[in-house]
């Protein structure tokens, strides 16, 4: 069985319980050594293979796992965060699965939760947002027509930018033109939960400014959106008032 891994943002401790076990566990394991912390490994057998796919194409990564699989080896594929956001582990199960070869894929915590958790913040804030955007600016990897920034950018909905912090000035000019307010709260996060942690708080105007004085460079995410200031209703989940399933509300 081969086991893809969410790994979490970087502190081994945010690795959720069932993928450390997979780890410990594995005979073979492959991880994706630019932005996985090692020490997420650190219980791995002593006799497991490691592999960096950071230094390996697609073929590589392949034939290591389905060789691993054919004799009978257990297979941890770990990427950082969840596979799900931009973790191109898609391409290597629909690979997988045209070998006939089995495959689970374990869940991990997000860099996006793990920036909204240091900064003490929640995405979705009554009379604010109730929809979180994530997404990223055009780089090598081109957009799809329908999700440029600037297009996604009229919904002034909570925003989570992964892998477009080295376009930070392109970036806040694109939010702003396409319809967020100068003054809209913006933080970037480096390298959430690692102990090197950055953060830096600002608006569209002065944000890319302030994370070139910070010399972040890349590994950030930019989040944007008025769940950063100070302003919101109240829920209705915990409003006496309010009944729900589980109790009845009062009138005073």
């Amino acid at each position: 069985m081969i086991s893809f891994i969410g790994a979490g943002p970087g502190d081994p401790e945010l690795l959720t319980i069932k993928g450390k076990k997979l780890i410990d566990a594995a005979d073979v394991i492959v991880y994706a050594g630019s932005l996985v912390n090692p020490k997420v490994l650190c219980n791995a057998k002593p006799s497991a293979k490691i592999y960096n796919s950071a230094l390996m194409n697609l073929d590589e990564v392949i034939d290591i796992m389905a060789d691993a699989e054919k004799k009978g080896m257990k297979v941890a594929r770990v990427h950082t965060g969840d596979p799900a956001i931009y973790g191109a582990h898609r391409e290597q199960m629909d690979r997988l699965e045209a070998l006939g070869i089995e495959f689970e894929v374990i869940p991990g915590v997000s860099s996006a939760f793990a920036s909204a958790a240091v900064l003490k913040k929640e995405f979705t804030l009554p009379s604010v947002s109730q929809t979180v955007i994530l997404t990223r600016m055009e780089g090598r990897t081109p957009m799809p027509p329908k999700e440029k920034l600037i297009d996604l950018a009229r919904h002034n909905a909570t925003m989570v930018i992964f892998l477009s912090i080295g376009f930070i000035d392109e970036l806040s000019e694109t939010l702003i033109e396409g319809g967020y307010k100068p003054e809209t709260p913006v933080a970037v996060v480096y390298k959430a939960s690692w102990p090197d942690q950055k953060i830096v708080i600002g608006d569209l105007t002065n944000i890319a400014e302030k994370v070139k004085e910070a010399k972040i460079e890349k590994t950030a995410l930019t989040l944007v959106g008025d769940f950063l200031g100070k302003e919101y209703d109240l829920s209705k989940l915990y409003d006496k008032k309010f009944t729900t399933e589980f109790r009845k509300g009062t009138e005073d």
